[in-house]
């Protein structure tokens, strides 16, 4: 992003499951890691998992993370989220999640990932998929890179 602009910072949700594989963690960390180092937010659950994973990432390269969580404590939060909200709605902070975000990076999960890529659709926020769901209107990419190359210029207005 150049920082001479005066656009805002564009928000990047990471969704993805609270349990995850090693090839899935890394992949969620190297996204986060990206994220930061375009100089975007990190927007995520906030909790374990994918989420933690990107958090990682993202705030070990310098990056903003916030986490929605699905309760009403901050403690819930993994430890590199650096803004906690609480929302006392349980899962339907995924809205939340989506209303939220510039765009939307899907990596790995289970049902509430399909939740979040469907209200991806409902709301016309760009989404793709990293080893996550294979389903009709999602992109499927084979890499953080590719993931972070599919996103940035749906979000970036043309100039």
């Amino acid at each position: 992003m150049d920082k001479s602009s005066n656009q805002r910072q564009k928000i990047i949700a990471i969704l993805g499951g609270r349990e995850c594989d090693q090839k899935i963690q890394s992949a969620a960390y190297s996204v986060g890691k990206l994220i930061a180092e375009k100089e975007m937010i990190l927007l995520c659950g906030g909790r374990s998992g994918v989420m933690e994973a990107a958090c990682k990432g993202a705030f070990e390269a310098g990056g903003l993370t916030i986490g929605i969580l699905p309760g009403n404590d901050t403690s819930d939060a993994n430890s590199y989220v650096k803004i906690a909200l609480p929302s006392g709605i349980g899962i339907a902070r995924n809205s939340i999640i989506v209303r939220s975000c510039d765009g939307a990076i899907a990596i790995g999960g289970k049902y509430g990932t399909l939740s979040e890529i469907a209200y991806c659709f409902q709301a016309d926020k760009p989404v793709c998929s990293l080893f996550s769901w294979d389903i009709e209107g999602v992109t499927q990419v084979n890499s953080p890179k590719a993931a972070i190359d599919y996103i940035i210029p749906r979000i970036f207005p043309k100039t």
